[in-house]
């Protein structure tokens, strides 16, 4: 492709930092000075006069670089929650965290109303296991406040060492207190497709995020799960998208791929009517027509949403769970000469039906809450059945129904374990019967 590699949403190694949820990609060439209008001269007057005043009065020395430095800061993060200026070091990092292996806390986050939002903790990282949740707004680090920080100023305090310490004061939604979590900073080695057998016949995979490898995983998952099955052949899947930030935009477009025999994935549209591309799928459905069941959430966003979107406009899968985050836009990374770089909003994505998603999100085909099942404790009078009588008939297959009263238990601790995966596994059931 004519375009650089994509890069993921990370500001920072360490945290998977960005801005936030940024679907990116890089360019090859300068866009050039069409259509650029004559500069304002009299705001440039202005912008000149205020840095000369801060040079000469501010209460401390400040070099022009840094003042120069600040002021881009300032002009992109104004825009948008995604655009951003990435000095040499952050533009180093994002090429790290697409390799999905990085040091720190493992959590993707952006800025909201002056403090840094956890949009979702990444698996088996430091900030799952300590109970981190998406939208934890985090309002001190290690006892310094983020309000008025910049996000790259919360990144930094975030970075270290793998192995050292660090305390995060949390506000949560419906918590009336702060929340408190002291986490052990790791290398943090993202595993983005996980997959295991549900039931027989029926794979569940786990993607995390979206990385360069990912495609690839998803593939070699699916592989591995059909030679586990009589046959060689799923006869359905659950695709868990939940607290997936996103990522790579290759990535989702090969997941959907996956899925699909045809038809268009994603658009991408700016202002340069020249500048839109659309992505098809090619043919070749890895479960053959099989049922889908996808989970989203709040948490699911930017190229989750594309695969949710992609498969639910063409009626290739069942959509479950909440809304998603409604992340629409696409950034583009551009390298500047001094090893430095801006990252840009510079389009928005479509789906196949024509939709945007940016601040709406994917709405669900069937809504699922996160609801906690409880495990029962009545640990009295267990009921008597008919096994239980002195010389009843054994049961005429020889096992007295143990096989099905087993996988009655691992369902049960499912439910018990999650609730919402429980609830898609029955639906998936339910499609895979209608089509039998």
């Amino acid at each position: 492709m004519s375009l650089l590699s994509r890069t993921s949403l990370a500001l920072a190694a360490g945290v998977l930092l960005g801005t936030g949820l940024s679907l990116t990609h890089g360019v090859l060439a300068d866009r050039g000075t069409a259509g650029t209008e004559t500069l304002p001269l009299q705001d440039l007057q202005t912008f000149v006069e205020i840095l000369n005043r801060v040079k000469t009065e501010y209460v401390e020395e400040v070099d022009d670089k840094t003042l120069l430095e600040n002021a881009v800061r300032g002009m992109l993060t104004g825009l948008d929650p995604h655009s951003a200026f990435l000095d040499a070091d952050e533009f180093k990092d994002m090429g790290i965290a697409t390799s999905g292996k990085f040091g720190g806390l493992g959590i993707e986050v952006q800025m909201y109303n002056g403090f840094v939002r956890v949009v979702s903790p990444i698996d088996d990282t430091p900030a799952a296991r300590a109970g981190v949740q998406p939208g934890d707004l985090i309002v001190k680090i290690d006892d310094k406040p983020v309000k008025g920080m910049e996000l790259s100023e919360a990144v930094d305090l975030m970075r270290g060492e793998p192995g050292t310490q660090i305390k995060l004061v949390i506000a949560r939604e419906n918590v009336p207190q702060p929340v408190n979590i002291e986490l052990t900073r790791d290398i943090i080695k993202v595993t983005s497709v996980r997959g295991r057998l549900l039931a027989p016949e029926l794979g569940y995979v786990r993607i995390s995020s979206f990385t360069t490898e990912t495609g690839r995983s998803l593939n070699s998952t699916l592989k591995t799960l059909a030679g586990e099955v009589k046959g060689g052949r799923l006869s359905g899947l659950v695709l868990d998208l939940r607290n997936n930030p996103g990522g790579v935009l290759d990535a989702a477009v090969q997941v959907s791929d996956a899925f699909l025999d045809k038809g268009p994935v994603v658009s991408i549209r700016g202002r340069d009517p020249q500048s839109g591309r659309e992505f098809n799928a090619e043919p070749g459905d890895a479960l053959e027509g099989a049922p889908i069941v996808v989970m989203i959430n709040a948490g699911s966003a930017s190229a989750s949403e594309i695969v949710a979107g992609a498969l639910q406009d063409q009626r290739r899968a069942i959509i479950v769970g909440t809304k998603s985050f409604g992340k629409g836009s696409v950034q583009t990374i551009m390298p500047l000469t001094d090893a430095s770089a801006i990252k840009l909003t510079t389009a928005r994505y479509y789906t196949p039906s024509g939709r945007s998603i940016q601040a709406d999100g994917i709405e669900p085909d069937v809504t699922i809450r996160p609801l906690k099942v409880a495990e029962n404790q009545d640990e009295g009078f267990t009921p008597i059945t008919e096994a239980d009588l002195r010389g009843s008939l054994k049961n005429e297959n020889g096992d007295n129904g143990k096989a099905d009263d087993a996988a009655f238990v691992e369902e049960e601790a499912l439910a018990e374990r999650d609730y919402a995966l429980y609830e898609a596994l029955n639906l998936l059931k339910g499609l895979v019967v209608s089509r039998r």
